[in-house]
């Protein structure tokens, strides 16, 4: 696989992975439902994939790039795992309102399960580590992978600002029932 090939299904799956982080987003100020601290922790996952993506789209793919990706998967389907098995048990209800049948970590852990294969299946191809990086502009002058490193970089910014304002400086509410920095200032008023 040539080098630009491999920047643009990185660009491809930093699209991806920012589609997800937006419906995620979109769901939970148009429902007003607040994520939980095991969903702020998926969204944490999926920002660490980010990373690695954004580091491939950068300075070109590396294996320790691939690396961080599938340790952030990892991280990030564990904890969406752990969530299934605190809701799969029956009495126990379930968390948000469901998408297409599937509740926010069913789908975050499809999502990290497809991040791991699509991974691994990049590992496998050689040549697109074999590019002088030295000569090559930053995002190898791709357009396309300029947009999704951004693009990511604002959806990383955005988790950061609206997990401060659910959570505040301390521990997240769980459940949460408001955002918790916004009642802070509102009380101090």
């Amino acid at each position: 696989m040539a080098p630009d090939l491999s920047r643009t299904l990185n660009a491809l799956g930093a699209f991806a992975v920012s589609l997800v982080l937006i419906l995620a987003y979109a769901y939970q100020f148009s429902l007003d439902e607040l994520p939980c601290p095991l969903c702020l922790l998926q969204r944490v996952g999926l920002v660490a994939v980010g990373v690695g993506l954004g580091l491939n789209l950068l300075y070109g793919a590396r294996p320790r790039h691939y690396a961080l990706m599938l340790l952030a998967a990892l991280y990030g389907g564990s904890v969406s795992i752990r969530q299934i098995l605190l809701h799969i048990v029956p009495g126990t209800g379930h968390y948000g309102s469901p998408v297409m049948g599937l509740h926010y970590y069913t789908w975050a852990a499809i999502c990290f399960f497809l991040i791991l294969l699509g991974t691994a299946i990049m590992l496998m191809f050689d040549r697109q580590y074999t590019s002088d990086t030295s000569s090559n502009p930053r995002f190898g002058g791709n357009t396309l992978a300029k947009i999704a490193f951004f693009v990511l970089l604002a959806l990383a910014a955005l988790n950061a600002v609206s997990t401060l304002i659910e959570c505040g400086p301390t521990i997240c509410a769980d459940p949460p029932t408001s955002y918790k920095l916004i009642d802070e200032l509102g009380n101090n008023n």
